[in-house]
């Protein structure tokens, strides 16, 4: 049976259309349902703006300052503007490339031609050109087109990475916040110890000098005393770096930079539950990225595949020559030419494949980017809502633990004073007091900062056009 002509031509273009990028959102890379604990009364998924909600207006106005003067946010910024200019660039390949070259010559010759009696003769002219050209590429095999959906999607992906970047930089400003407030409270609390070990310090001087206590028991105390004292320059040390960092995610001069609030006692730890597993994709700017990087290494594919097929292009010239500008535009000087041409590689010692091959493994690449990308939205979002549990009940055993430590020391200092207790009695209490305390500062900012983290890996408030998808689940 003889073939038709036109099946192998019907191939080729085929073989140039675009094609829609690979779904990979198989079953395995597909939660169901998420199995951390949830409060089920909680608003589900976070509100643009949730930093408010936690009830400090320093904080809220600090994040507001990282989000306008933030120098990696200003340089994603840049990055979106650099890949809307490679949309530019690429799209002026649908269009005809219009020149218009205008000249004025003048040449001479010095012996070089022979004259009608067989002399030679030397001359001067002039030679003045106006002309217009277009040259078009025609996208027969939509090679133009692939690039241009590339770079599309590769705009996309820094608009969504610009959207990371600042979700990033909230987020670390939020916790880092906190950070300093803690360090600061735990620095009071380490204060307020000393001044109690001194007013026990006092005491012990005065029963001393009565020779009711030992200098053993002196000694003891003052050895507390120097043991919490030490302990401070380093926490005030981690304070300042704090600071420091905070002023660095604000794009501020540390020197500049200060911050009023001393303690957490203001800050709210609010609740948010998450929705289906399915919209969090749509809510995580980095699961996006990911889909639009795959989405522009699937373009390059099809881009490598179409530059396998013949080029065609047209091409036109149209203008005037003269030996004098003033008769320049008249008619007789006028001249033209059309054409077109067709461009096919035979032999290019491999370059064609390789790049496709290329293309292709930077696909497959992409593909288990995206998929860890997914998963690991997932994953962080179960970590961050075992840690608002865990840090709830965590506190709420310190809350009960420094109140009975408290009970206890103070117990133990008057039963010392009364000389019906020993000082190592009132030394473990105080110990178990202050460390107590220390705990639940900590505790508290680990709850507040897992708040943080929940609202981030819920994706801040930030949600995808579906419309923008490639990836279907």
């Amino acid at each position: 049976m003889n073939k038709s002509p036109l099946l192998p031509a019907l191939a080729l273009l085929l073989a140039g259309c675009a094609t829609d990028p690979p779904q990979v959102l198989t079953p395995p890379y597909r939660a169901k349902a998420f199995v951390g604990p949830i409060d089920a009364s909680s608003e589900i998924w976070p509100k643009p703006e949730w930093w408010k909600i936690f009830g400090s207006d320093e904080m809220a106005g600090l994040v507001a300052q990282a989000q306008s003067d933030n120098l990696d946010i200003a340089a994603a910024a840049s990055r979106v503007l650099q890949a809307d200019a490679q949309v530019t660039i690429q799209r002026s390949a649908l269009f005809p490339q219009l020149s218009a070259q205008a000249q004025a010559e003048r040449a001479g010759n010095s012996g070089g031609s022979l004259s009608n009696g067989g002399s030679p003769i030397s001359g001067t002219g002039n030679v003045f050109g106006l002309s217009v050209g277009a040259t078009y590429q025609l996208d027969f095999w939509g090679l133009a087109r692939d690039n241009l959906r590339s770079a599309n999607e590769a705009l996309k992906s820094a608009r969504y990475a610009q959207q990371v970047v600042a979700l990033t930089v909230t987020a670390n400003t939020a916790s880092r916040y906190m950070t300093v407030l803690a360090l600061r409270q735990r620095i009071a609390i380490a204060k307020e110890n000393i001044a109690a070990i001194n007013d026990i310090l006092n005491v012990i001087k005065l029963r001393v000098s009565a020779g009711a206590a030992s200098d053993l028991d002196l000694r003891q105390e003052e050895a507390q005393v120097e043991a919490v004292e030490a302990q401070l320059p380093t926490l005030e040390e981690q304070e300042t770096e704090a600071r420091f960092t905070l002023a660095l995610l604000l794009g501020r001069p540390p020197e500049e930079f200060a911050v009023t609030t001393q303690n957490l006692d203001g800050l709210a730890a609010p609740v948010v539950a998450p929705g289906l597993p399915s919209e969090l994709l749509l809510r995580r700017p980095d699961v996006a990225q990911a889909e639009a990087n795959l989405a522009a290494a699937h373009a390059d594919v099809d881009a490598a595949r179409a530059a396998f097929l013949p080029q065609i292009g047209l091409s036109a010239d149209g203008g005037f020559a003269s030996a004098a500008i003033g008769t320049l535009l008249h008619g007789s000087n006028f001249g033209w030419d059309i054409g077109a041409n067709l461009l096919q590689t035979i032999f290019d010692g491999g370059k064609l494949a390789g790049q496709k091959d290329l293309a292709k493994a930077t696909e497959t690449l992409l593909v288990a980017n995206y998929r860890q990308a997914v998963l690991a939205a997932y994953s962080d979002v179960e970590t961050a809502l075992q840690q608002v549990a865990n840090g709830n009940k965590t506190k709420d055993h310190l809350v009960r633990e420094v109140k009975a430590a408290r009970d206890a020391f103070t117990i133990a200092k008057l039963q010392y004073e009364h000389g019906a207790t020993d000082l190592l009695t009132v030394l473990q209490a105080q110990q178990t007091l202050f460390s107590a305390q220390d705990q639940l500062v900590q505790a508290t900012q680990a709850r507040l900062q897992a708040s943080v983290h929940l609202y981030e890996a819920l994706g801040g408030g930030w949600s995808e056009d579906p419309k923008g998808r490639t990836q279907k689940f």
